[in-house]
């Protein structure tokens, strides 16, 4: 990576160190989501007294109960949830003309974008593992429940674990990046993500499991990105019973979404940055997202 490109990371870094406020903002949210939505919301529960832990846990795709469950796809639910905030920076440097002034000197186009990338992807996986350590810490805690790992749990599932939640990360940041790189308004903006992002996470096994759910869901489920990604880290941590596919054919389609979202988003903001050091106004692409 070229030395502007790590100048305008050190820049990331220090305005976002600079914002506790945000950053504390930012951690907080998955941990109040496993406090009371994950303590409340126990599915397990509705099982009829006395079903054996076997079925449970096949119910579960592998995990001792649903607390377990509901953790591990709450690290996607935040990876994906904090990389929808990564746009917002971008519009704030266009409304303060601080993206023009770094476009008019000779750094690519394309190290501005994967700057931001490689930071904010990064960022994004802060809440994700602050979701681990908590869960496993309420497994210690009386009359709360906590996340309990698999017997078999080794350092190479671990490496699984981290494999896939970076991807994710990397993709969803990939795609939120070039929404901020496009638009021209903060408004606009939100009303483009939240659009998109209620559908992909209700439309995944993140938060309940495929088996409650209507046939055609579950065909959907089944291509989700972040169903992908929460599989791999289930079997990472729970094992590999009752999946159909090996957790390499999960990894594998995770990085072909993946893949299709950076270029996506090398593609749009390649065109929006082009524009935007030409005219004033910015790109029809821009003004398109912005109305």
């Amino acid at each position: 990576m070229s030395f502007p490109a790590i100048s305008l990371i050190r820049r990331e870094y220090l305005r976002w160190i600079r914002a506790p406020t945000w950053v504390i903002s930012g951690l907080m949210s998955p941990i109040l989501y496993l406090l009371l939505f994950g303590q409340a919301f126990d599915l397990g529960k509705l099982l009829p007294p006395g079903t054996p832990a076997a079925a449970l846990a096949q119910a579960l795709s592998g995990a001792p109960n649903y607390f377990s469950y509901f953790a591990v796809g709450m690290v996607a639910f935040a990876s994906v949830t904090a990389a929808m905030f990564s746009g917002t920076g971008i519009i704030f440097d266009k409304q303060l003309g601080i993206l023009q002034r770094i476009l008019s000197t000779p750094i690519s186009r394309r190290s501005v974008f994967l700057a931001s990338l490689v930071f904010r992807g990064i960022l994004t996986l802060i809440p994700a593992f602050l979701v681990v350590g908590f869960a496993l810490l309420l497994a210690h805690v009386p009359d709360v429940a906590g996340l309990s790992l698999g017997a078999h749990v080794t350092a190479l599932d671990g490496v699984q674990f981290l494999v896939a939640a970076l991807v994710l990360s990397v993709a969803f940041t990939a795609l939120f990046l070039s929404f901020g790189f496009a638009a021209q308004r903060i408004e606009s903006y939100f009303g483009v993500v939240t659009i998109l992002q209620l559908p992909i996470l209700l439309t995944s096994n993140a938060m309940y499991p495929v088996s409650i759910m209507p046939t055609w869901l579950q065909y959907l489920v089944g291509f989700n990105p972040i169903s992908l990604a929460v599989n791999v880290m289930r079997m990472s941590l729970f094992g590999t019973s009752g999946y159909p596919y090996a957790a390499g054919i999960y990894l594998a389609g995770l990085l072909a979404w993946a893949a299709l979202f950076v270029g996506l988003a090398l593609l749009l903001a390649s065109r929006a940055l082009r524009t935007d050091v030409a005219t004033p106004g910015g790109s029809a692409l821009s003004a398109a997202i912005a109305e």
